[in-house]
């Protein structure tokens, strides 16, 4: 029987994010294109004989308890297990924390799906993203496994009938920002109604047609460098630039990967940020 696995958990940025309005409950209505890059965290799953969960990551600002969504997954799946064992779970970081990239959300369903096989749980991918919701929004999307529209809080999720493969040159200027705050501070304005989205998209050109972030109202007048650095990939050939997420993180689309990596490599002579060259996948 299988007993440790390895798995590649991927970022995420949205090529669009509307905020369509806000429950009574907190949470807030959304539409988004999700689309997965290859820049991956690593987490690793090892079944153990001393029941109990143990994370270990060593990132700051990521918990390594209960406090870790990665934890609550492992816990949420041992608790439909009858087998009478434990979990380690050991994460090596890649993808910036409190970035707008879903790094959190895409480690906690890597474990939802990494345990579902090795306790031989059956799950579908459907209860898996019933579980994953009540752990994150992200999370359905991560377990679902494709470019998608999520409506909803992100976990009503369809996928799209063609997106082209893009590089990507992600830019943080290492400022952690808080999902909640964003939202805080969101003024909702009143939509006659939402511009309808394609299904599907021949090319970049195409995709930046629709890019759009609604929650760059709140983070860019706090945070201007973000509006520096969208315009700085522009100037180095993106095809379009947004922010991904709640942010900080800033996305350029590019065509071909010689120009993302040499924007890349004028942004890392002038600037101390976080950059990574990455695949859409």
């Amino acid at each position: 029987m299988l007993q440790s696995m390895i798995i590649q958990a991927p970022a995420k940025v949205n090529y669009r994010l509307d905020v369509v309005g806000r429950r009574p409950n907190g949470y807030h209505d959304l539409r988004m294109i999700m689309q997965r890059v290859n820049l991956c965290d690593e987490v690793t799953l090892r079944l153990v004989a001393q029941p109990g969960i143990r994370v270990t990551c060593g990132q700051h600002g990521v918990p390594e308890g209960e406090g870790n969504i990665a934890w609550k997954a492992a816990r949420a799946l041992l608790e439909l297990s009858c087998a009478d064992q434990g979990v380690e779970i050991e994460i090596v970081k890649q993808i910036p924390v409190a970035a707008g990239l879903g790094g959190g959300s895409s480690d906690c369903a890597a474990v939802l799906l990494g345990l579902n096989e090795l306790l031989r749980l059956g799950l579908s991918l459907e209860r898996l993203m019933e579980i994953g919701v009540t752990l994150g929004a992200d999370v359905p999307f991560f377990v679902f496994g494709q470019t998608a529209l999520a409506e909803g809080i992100g976990e009503l999720l369809t996928p799209l009938a063609k997106v082209p493969t893009a590089w990507v040159v992600l830019v943080n200027p290492n400022l952690p920002v808080s999902t909640a705050w964003v939202y805080q501070n969101l003024q909702l304005t009143q939509r006659d109604q939402l511009a309808k989205l394609p299904n599907s998209f021949e090319n970049v050109a195409e995709l930046c047609d629709i890019l759009g972030n609604d929650l760059e109202s709140v983070t860019i007048p706090a945070f201007p460098v973000i509006d520096e650095i969208k315009r700085s990939l522009v100037g180095l050939g993106a095809s379009g630039a947004l922010m991904s997420g709640s942010g900080p993180t800033v996305f350029g689309l590019f065509e071909d990967e010689a120009t993302a990596r040499k924007a890349a490599a004028d942004l890392q002579q002038h600037h101390n940020w976080f950059l990574a060259v990455a695949e859409t996948c």
